[in-house]
């Protein structure tokens, strides 16, 4: 992970949360040349981005300086909508050696402006799981660190205090309904906040503030909470008002806009009925530009003036002549959706579902109605979506646009969207409604041809509604969407409430994650993943899923301690005893594994003047041999040289390699290290790890098949073992998981998505 999501304060950090127009807000601010309540009239131009927060910029100015008895820690809060993100933002231009030289430097507050010192380090947390944002944050820093609990434990170890600004921490977290902010808190913020050489600041929900600010050694901590009197700013939010108001932001020509006392009036009248609320003021704006005839706004008429989010929304559907009802169902969809926002093609029905009944009218002739509330957000196609276009242009996203994106749609704020949520008068079963029409989207219960989407947020819509355990019971949904979400999800439900292939994703999920395998290969890892674990239905289903999987597992051995694994050939009794095991490979021999493994591991046979035991196993199909050792022999060099396949090993993969061309034809992880492995000629490649051995018929073509091997090489179909020609299959001893012999099971190829049926 690189450095692309921590920001050196620059201004990516204020963008991200900037309102539309906010630019031109910023200019007007400062050509407005509004006084600062905190000093003389027109002593001090405002911030240009926060306009106020003078009390606010000093004590951060204070931290940032390390001034005597200055915290180490600061703690920035306050009720949703009070302007954390605005005031973070602002702050860092301030701390961005490049940014800042755009800023009135010499206009602004001295005590408000921090010295210019390097960067901190700005470890964005928005969609990002806690662990994400802490590695993030050792990448960016060069920490050595190979564990979570070493980064806290070198970061204690520096000569030199590092500094860390997390904004956003609210909205942490690939999916809402996983409640990652409290986790970032638990398990990064607090362990940051508790080692003495990170100053830390961060942006934090009221309800998690206590807890962090609980970790810093008393006197090492500030809390600044934006809704308390000492740093509540109502003339700031005077100031935002009336910026936003202005014809040089955007504002329309009006008489409230272009009298500069009717504006200034409305401002005050707007910022007093907000009660600080800097989100309330910013939607009752944008709401008043909406209407098609604003007409005059009394700022001495109450019912005119918003005082919550709330009332915005209510207040701007009857100036529209709807009902408030009818808003709130139009937004419902968008204040439950996931990630950048909703696709748009999916609006309709959602909101239709939610309501129970069509909306495409009113989402037809209703977009005055919600424009205020809704900001639109181009997406680029996924990389994924794209490798796997249809030739005629097709995105397979299920919108229909070959144009390489499209557009989402999502609230203007976080806020707004918990506003939304709150008024529903049952939000669980708002959000069951839009998980089952996210269900019915699927086309024809087949996971690859799903919009995007729903492929990769519809588990945290069934987490929200309290439906997902018992969507996962589906390989096909495990394989195609993003591990990240999907992990995310899982990660929220309680063990016990998870079935078997649940536990089995969750224990792949980190592999998945770190891997970053496209589909295909997530597919077959977890396809081994579902054998080691005795569930050979799944490993089964997802190779009748359409998948090109790079090999078909044959079989688990659940067995510790394994030294070695070698391919071998079991000669016929009679053949080989009491020799060296040579002679050719005939008819009669059979492929066998040859694991080495500790001695009174059950069914093995002691080495001699060794404390490691030979373990004879099938080479192709489940069961163990109870033969001498005398009668193997390992595959000659001529053997190995015919098979199309080689093997590589690394310190934590392996790669099969077409011999001829020497083009990897696949890769394998693993999330345990690798002990041994081995590749046999007939392609069987055998991996010994601290869990066990599994052998993998590899099953990708090689680019250049080598010829083929003369005859008295090549091996006979198995034949059943006779006591003619080996000994019988031992299944029992030590307890194994099975796979599916080499030729598949042509049935298999029509099983339906999900094991136990349709569960899309």
């Amino acid at each position: 992970m690189g450095d692309e999501g921590v920001m050196s304060a620059s201004a990516d950090a204020a963008d991200a949360g900037r309102p539309a127009g906010a630019a031109q807000a910023a200019g007007a601010a400062q050509a407005a040349g509004a006084a600062e309540a905190t000093g003389p009239a027109g002593q001090y131009a405002p911030h240009p981005y926060i306009g106020g927060r003078t009390a606010a910029l000093r004590a951060l100015a204070a931290w940032r300086m390390r001034w005597p008895g200055a915290p180490r820690v600061v703690v920035v809060t306050g009720s949703p909508g009070s302007g954390r993100s605005r005031l973070l933002a602002g702050f860092l231009m301030l701390c961005d050696p490049e940014y800042r030289k755009r800023l009135p430097l010499d206009d602004l507050d001295p005590a408000t402006v921090p010295p210019d010192l390097p960067a901190p380090a700005v470890p964005d947390p928005r969609g990002r799981t806690s662990a994400q944002v802490l590695w993030l944050l050792a990448d960016h820093l060069g920490l050595a660190a190979t564990r979570t609990e070493d980064i806290f434990t070198e970061l204690a170890a520096r000569e030199e205090p590092v500094t860390v600004v997390v904004p956003d921490v609210d909205l942490a977290g690939p999916v809402r309904p996983a409640n990652e902010p409290a986790r970032l808190i638990r398990d990064v913020l607090t362990p940051l906040a508790a080692t003495t050489t990170v100053r830390l600041l961060a942006d934090v929900p009221r309800e998690l503030a206590a807890e962090l600010a609980a970790a810093a050694p008393g006197g090492q901590v500030q809390v600044i909470d934006l809704d308390e009197p000492e740093w509540a700013d109502p003339e700031g939010l005077v100031l935002h008002a009336e910026t936003a108001l202005t014809p040089e932001a955007g504002a329309p020509d009006l008489p409230y806009t272009t009298d500069p006392d009717a504006r200034r009036a409305l401002a005050e009248a707007l910022a007093r009925r907000a009660g600080g609320s800097r989100l309330t003021v910013h939607l009752a704006v944008r709401s008043l530009f909406a209407l098609p005839a604003p007409g005059d706004v009394d700022p001495a008429d109450a019912s005119h003036l918003p005082a919550t989010v709330g009332e915005v929304l209510d207040l701007h559907a009857r100036r529209l002549g709807a009902e408030p009802l009818t808003l709130r169902q139009m937004l419902a969809p968008l204040a439950f959706a996931e990630g950048d926002g909703l696709p748009v093609e999916l609006w309709h029905p959602l909101a239709s579902a939610v309501a129970g009944h069509d909306m495409g009218p009113a989402i037809a002739e209703g977009m005055l109605l919600a424009a205020p509330f809704i900001e639109p957000v181009e997406q680029a196609e996924p990389a994924e979506t794209a490798e796997t276009a249809d030739t005629d242009g097709a995105t397979g996203d299920g919108s229909g646009n070959g144009s390489g994106g499209r557009t989402l749609l999502r609230l203007a704020h976080p806020v707004l969207a918990a506003e939304v949520r709150s008024g529903l008068a049952d939000a669980r079963d708002a959000q069951t409604r839009i998980a089952m029409a996210l269900l019915q989207a699927v086309p024809q219960q087949n996971w690859s041809l799903a919009d995007p989407y729903v492929r990769d947020y519809l588990a945290a819509h069934t987490l929200d509604a309290g439906l997902l355990p018992q969507l996962l019971t589906d390989p096909g949904l495990f394989a195609h969407a993003d591990p990240v979400t999907l992990r995310a999800a899982v990660e929220a439900v309680p063990l016990d409430q998870l079935g078997a292939p649940a536990h089995t994703y969750l224990r792949t999920a980190p592999l998945l994650t770190r891997s970053g395998a496209p589909a295909e290969m997530r597919a077959a890892l977890l396809e081994t993943a579902f054998v080691e674990d005795g569930l050979q239905p799944y490993a089964d289903a997802l190779h009748g899923l359409g998948f090109d999987l790079p090999w078909r597992t044959l079989w688990s051995l659940p067995l510790a301690g394994v030294v070695s694994v070698a391919p071998a050939f079991l000669l016929p009794q009679g053949e080989g005893e009491g020799g060296e095991g040579g002679g050719e490979a005939t008819g009669g021999s059979r492929p066998v594994a040859a694991l080495v493994v500790p001695a009174g591991t059950p069914g093995a046979r002691p080495l001699p003047d060794s404390d490691t035991a030979l373990l004879l196993h099938d080479l192709f199909r489940p069961g163990h041999l109870d033969a001498d050792a005398t009668r193997m022999r390992r595959p000659s060099e001529d053997e190995q040289a015919a098979s199309p396949y080689g093997l590589s090993r690394g310190a934590d993969y392996l790669r099969v390699w077409a011999r001829e061309s020497g083009e990897v034809v696949t890769a394998l992880l693993s999330d345990t290290p690798f002990r041994d492995a081995d590749l046999s000629p007939q392609g069987v490649l055998l991996v010994a790890t601290e869990r066990g051995v599994t052998a993998r018929q590899i099953t990708v073509p090689a680019p250049a098949p080598v010829p083929e091997p003369a005859p008295e090489r090549r091996q006979a179909p198995l034949p059943a073992p006779s006591p003619e020609a080996g000994p019988e299959v031992v299944p029992t001893i030590p307890a194994q998981a099975t796979g599916t012999a080499p030729a598949a099971d042509a049935a298999s190829q029509d099983r339906p998505q999900g094991v136990e049926g349709d569960h899309s």
